[in-house]
């Protein structure tokens, strides 16, 4: 059974989340005494893989594919997968693709998973559930299609000898769903939030949008991305793609830093996954304080800076 992964890769290079996946894959095919094929959509170097398990590549070479369509990169996977397990990471590509991979194939589909699984037949795992309140054991006879929460199983390397060959598939412009009309390049100094080690978040205790700069300047110096709680969102004090929580984004940092963020159970239901959780409020009673690791009572706008400047001076 030999177990396949979508290894997500964005300009010539692969997304730590999918390296996460492949890792992910190869301790998948160690409980299973199998092989590991990575499929990948374009000409990013195979040698990568090789490193994290995968012990197969499959390059998909397809113009239809230059632009990623949930159902054509499904369609495509689905005639390339000759095994029972399919595991993507869950970006949104891979979110995407999962679901329309699962109906083609007629496979269960398991989300949001953190540990490798223990059993393969039938395919026995933990996820979260419940908003991330708890965790469920589940257990799918057959094909399984299997999302890997991002930043939660790591990238663990396991370097095998492997092979590459490459794959044009049937996919043809038809198959395409999704027309891009325009594009618009993001900043690309910017971390990605959901594949970062460090988050440095804040909700309405800064007051508004023009305080945000010291929390940029923890942000450049920890090298973290930036968050916010989904109230500043709603009012446009930082971007939706900024949100995290229960209705924003699912996030599992090493360290996630928020400040002036009471810790409303739909905020800590996106970012209880983190390692490490360090609370900065003025306010003693705010709930985040019993689910943090670390907490300081006191004004952030003295709190902040001061800490900024005493990392400064530790990295010299």
């Amino acid at each position: 059974m030999a177990i396949f992964v979508y290894a997500e890769s964005h300009d010539g290079k692969y997304k730590k989340a999918g390296l996460e996946a492949v890792s992910y894959a190869k301790s998948t095919a160690d409980v299973a005494g199998d092989t590991v094929t990575a499929i990948v959509f374009g000409n990013t170097p195979a040698d990568e893989l090789y490193q994290y398990g995968a012990s197969k590549v499959i390059k998909v070479e397809n113009a239809a594919l230059a632009k990623f369509d949930a159902n054509a990169y499904a369609k495509a996977l689905t005639e390339l997968v000759q095994g029972d397990i399919v595991v993507l990471p869950s970006t949104n590509e891979g979110s995407s693709i999962a679901p329309v991979l699962a109906y083609k194939t007629g496979a269960s589909l398991i989300t949001n998973v953190e540990k490798a699984p223990t059993a393969v037949a039938p395919f026995t795992v933990a996820r979260k559930a419940f908003s991330g309140k708890g965790i469920e054991t589940v257990a799918a006879s057959g094909k399984v299609v299997v999302t890997v929460l991002q930043n939660a199983f790591g990238t663990k390397e396991n370097a095998v000898s492997g092979s590459e060959e490459t794959s044009s598939v049937s996919v043809s412009d038809a198959d395409v769903k999704v027309k891009v009309i325009s594009t618009e390049l993001a900043s690309t100094d910017k971390i990605d939030l959901k594949e970062a080690d460090i988050v440095v978040s804040a909700g309405r205790g800064m007051k508004g949008p023009e305080n945000w700069g010291m929390i940029e300047d923890l942000a450049k110096v920890l090298g973290a991305a930036t968050a916010s709680s989904k109230p500043v969102a709603d009012i446009g004090w930082r971007p939706h793609a900024e949100h995290v929580g229960q209705t924003g984004k699912a996030i599992a940092p090493n360290l996630y830093i928020a400040v002036g963020i009471s810790g409303a159970i739909q905020h800590l239901a996106g970012v209880n996954g983190s390692k490490t959780i360090v609370v900065i409020n003025n306010d003693a009673e705010a709930p985040f304080f019993k689910a943090a690791d670390y907490g300081i009572v006191g004004d952030a706008f003295e709190i902040v800076p001061k800490l900024t400047e005493e990392l400064k001076k530790y990295k010299g």
